[in-house]
């Protein structure tokens, strides 16, 4: 598993989390663009097609769970996204023969 998986994970989650829970959005972005800038960067070592598409695909994840929360609900809506960014990540990412 690339190690990006994991902080896919915890950049749209905890990006959530910390922007709910401390009451700023702007500490929120902080912890969601880091962890975006990190993953990025090693994305880039694939290629900037493997980088671009990751990128977008986690950008999307945070966009699109802003309308699918005002469905299902705002925790939900983040743990929907989490695990299909997540997954897009896995499957680009991992090293299949």
């Amino acid at each position: 598993m690339s190690p990006t998986v994991p902080v896919v994970a915890v950049g749209l989650v905890g990006g959530y989390a910390t922007a709910r829970f401390s009451g700023k959005r702007q500490l929120g972005g902080v912890v969601l663009g880091a962890a975006g800038a990190w993953c990025t960067r090693e994305w880039a070592r694939q290629g900037p097609v493997v980088a671009t598409g990751l990128l977008g695909t986690y950008l999307g994840a945070f966009g699109g769970s802003h309308p699918l929360a005002k469905k299902i609900g705002a925790w939900p809506s983040v743990a929907a996204v989490t695990a299909a960014a997540a997954a897009v990540t896995y499957l680009a990412t991992s090293n299949r023969s």
